[in-house]
C-alpha cells in the first residue's frame, strides 16, 4: 500500500509543494499505523486459531509464541516502509543500503542469540525469530528516521504526525495503494497457507520450513531493492519518451537479480550447514529430523529465489507503468490458481510432503513471474505504439 505513495511523492520531488508532500508523508504514516495495529491483532488471534487450522497442540504453542514475538514489530516495519518510499520517492534512497545491509547482519545475530540464548540472552527456540525480527523493524525504522533528519533536503519535509493527517490524501492514499497491498498481501496469505500445509506434517517440517523462508526473506530484501530502481527509472524513462531504455531497465534489473541469486544459490548448495546453523544445533538430537529437511530443501530454494526475485521486479516495472491492478490480477492467478493447489498435490496426493511443498510454492512463483514480465513487455509495446500514432497522422 505504502509503495503507491512512491509514485505520487516522486512527482511531488519533481515539482510538487513541499506543503503536498508532506501531507502524503502524514497520510502514509496514518494508514501505517491503523494497518499496523489490526494487522498485529489478527497476527496474535491466528496464533490463539491454530488449532483450529489442523495444527497438533505442541505446534500451535510454538506458533502462538512466534506470532505473538512478531506482532509488536509490525507498526514499526510499517512506519519504516512509509519512510522508505518517502526518500525513495525524493530520489534519495542512499541510507537504505546501509540500513538494509546492517539489518541483514543484525537480523542473523539476533536470530542465532535468541534462538539458542547465547551472549546471556534467554533461549527462546522459535519464538526467539519473532522477537528478533521485531526488535530489527525497530531498529530498522529509528535508524532510517535519524538518517532523513540528518538530511537537509528531506527532514522539512518528514513530518511524522500521523494523527494530524488529512483525510482526503489518506483516501487519495488508500486508492493509489490498495491495490500493491493487495499484491503483497496475496503473496504474504499464499506463504502463510503453505505454513499451515508443511504444519501438517509435524513440528520437524514446519521448523524446516520456517528456517528456510528466513533465509528466503532475507534475500528477498535484494529484490525489493531491484523492484524499486526499476520502477522509479521506468517512470522516469516513460516521461522522457525512451521506451528502449525502459525494456534495457527490465532487463538489467533482472541480470542483476540473477547475478546475486546465482552466488547465494551457490551457498545454499556448498555450506548448507553453514547456513543452517543459526536454526539448527547438528549436535542436538531434537533438531536432527528439521536439519535434514530443511537442507533438502535448499536445493529447491536455491531455483525458487531466482523467480521469486522476478516475480519482485516484475511486480515494480508494471508500477512504474502506472499499472498496479495487474500485478494484484497476476498474483492471484500464479499463487492460488497455480502454486497453491500444485503445493497441496505435491505435498500430500503425491506423496512429496515439504519438499513437494516447496516444489509447488517454485511453480507458483515461476508462473506469476512469467505472466508479470509478459504483461509488461506487452504494456510497453503499447505506450511505445500509442506514442508514435500522434506524429504518424499527418502523413
Amino acid at each position: 500500500m505504502f509503495a503507491a505513495g512512491r509514485g505520487r511523492l516522486d512527482v511531488a520531488g519533481g515539482g510538487g509543494s513541499d506543503g503536498e508532500v508532506r501531507l502524503l508523508v502524514r497520510a502514509a504514516m496514518a494508514v501505517a499505523t491503523l494497518a499496523g495495529i489490526a494487522g498485529a491483532v489478527g497476527m496474535v488471534l491466528i496464533g490463539q486459531a491454530a488449532t483450529l487450522l489442523g495444527q497438533d497442540a505442541a505446534i500451535a504453542d510454538r506458533a502462538q509464541g512466534m506470532l505473538a514475538a512478531l506482532a509488536p514489530g509490525l507498526v514499526p516495519c510499517l512506519w519504516f516502509q512509509a519512510i522508505r518510499q518517502f526518500t525513495v520517492g525524493m530520489r534519495r534512497p542512499q541510507a537504505l543500503l546501509q540500513i538494509t545491509l546492517a539489518s541483514v547482519a543484525v537480523n542473523a545475530a539476533l536470530d542465532w542469540a535468541f534462538i539458542h540464548g547465547t551472549f546471556g540472552l534467554p533461549r527462546l527456540g522459535l519464538t526467539g525469530i519473532g522477537v528478533a525480527t521485531s526488535s530489527v523493524h525497530l531498529l530498522s525504522f529509528l535508524a532510517l528516521y535519524a538518517s532523513t533528519r540528518r538530511d537537509h533536503l528531506l527532514a522539512p519535509l518528514l513530518d511524522p504526525a500521523f494523527w494530524k493527517a488529512d483525510p482526503a490524501t489518506v483516501r487519495r492514499l488508500l486508492g493509489l495503494g490498495t491495490p500493491i497491498a493487495a499484491t503483497y498481501g496475496s503473496e504474504a496469505g499464499f506463504f502463510s497457507v503453505t505454513a499451515l500445509l508443511a504444519g501438517s506434517f509435524g513440528a520437524a517440517a514446519l521448523a524446516a520450513h520456517t528456517a528456510v523462508n528466513q533465509l528466503i526473506y532475507i534475500v528477498f530484501q535484494v529484490a525489493v531493492g531491484l523492484s524499486h530502481a526499476a520502477s522509479i527509472n521506468v517512470s522516469r524513462e516513460l516521461a522522457l519518451g525512451d521506451f528502449g531504455a525502459a525494456r534495457r531497465i527490465k532487463n538489467t534489473a533482472l541480470a542483476c537479480g540473477a547475478a546475486v541469486m546465482t552466488v547465494v544459490g551457490a551457498v545454499y548448495l556448498v555450506l548448507p550447514g553453514v547456513v543452517l546453523r543459526p536454526y539448527f544445533d547438528p549436535d542436538a538430537a531434537a533438531d536432527q529430523q528439521g536439519l535434514a529437511i530443511a537442507t533438502g530443501l535448499l536445493a529447491v530454494v536455491a531455483v525458487l529465489q531466482f523467480f521469486d526475485c522476478a516475480q519482485n521486479i516484475g511486480v515494480g516495472l508494471l508500477r512504474g507503468l502506472d499499472d498496479t491492478r495487474s500485478g494484484f490480477r497476476i498474483t492471484l492467478i500464479g499463487y492460488w490458481a497455480v502454486g497453491l493447489p500444485a503445493s497441496w498435490l505435491l505435498a500430500h496426493p503425491l506423496g512429496g510432503e515439504t519438499r513437494g511443498l516447496w516444489v509447488g510454492l517454485l511453480i507458483g512463483l515461476a508462473t506469476t513471474a512469467v505472466l508479470l514480465l509478459r504483461r509488461y513487455n506487452r504494456a510497453l509495446t503499447g505506450k511505445a505504439l500509442a506514442a508514435t500514432e500522434p506524429a504518424a497522422a499527418p502523413a
